[in-house]
């Protein structure tokens, strides 16, 4: 795995602060879902998936702070995930109210809670396959 391919997540994720460098794995057969791998724990990653397959007008108010944290230079340069929830027999979520943002020129990310948290929910329901949804 190539130096270019580390993501790295300073501040680490919610509850997972001691990992902070990840790879970004898409197979095929798991789109549009995503892993966020950590780098040298081959037994911890996380599903994820972009907002915009589940909520096509997503729009993610991020503070200052973070985008000066990012380096972010205009809204191309953030890549956006956010993390799945499967639920075995129930209804599979999607947090929306703390989405990793990337900087896709620099590799450095950062989950943030979005200004405009109180619009999105912790638990957004994805939709199944049997209501004709995306995602699974």
């Amino acid at each position: 795995m190539g130096k270019e391919n580390v993501i790295h997540l300073p501040l680490g994720l919610l509850g997972f602060e001691d990992f902070r460098k990840y790879v970004l794995l898409a197979e095929p057969e798991d789109a549009p879902f995503e892993w966020l791998q950590v780098l040298d724990r081959q037994d911890l990653a996380f599903l994820v998936l972009s907002p915009f397959e589940v909520v096509p007008g997503y729009e993610m108010n991020l503070d200052d702070q973070d985008v000066e944290f990012l380096a972010l230079q205009s809204p191309e340069d953030a890549l956006v995930r956010n993390i799945v929830t499967l639920r075995p027999g129930g209804t599979s979520t999607i947090n929306l109210k703390g989405p990793i943002v990337i900087n896709r020129r620099t590799l450095i990310g950062k989950q943030v809670v979005l200004t405009n948290a109180a619009d999105y929910s912790l638990q957004h329901p994805l939709p199944t396959a049997e209501e004709g949804g995306q995602p699974c």
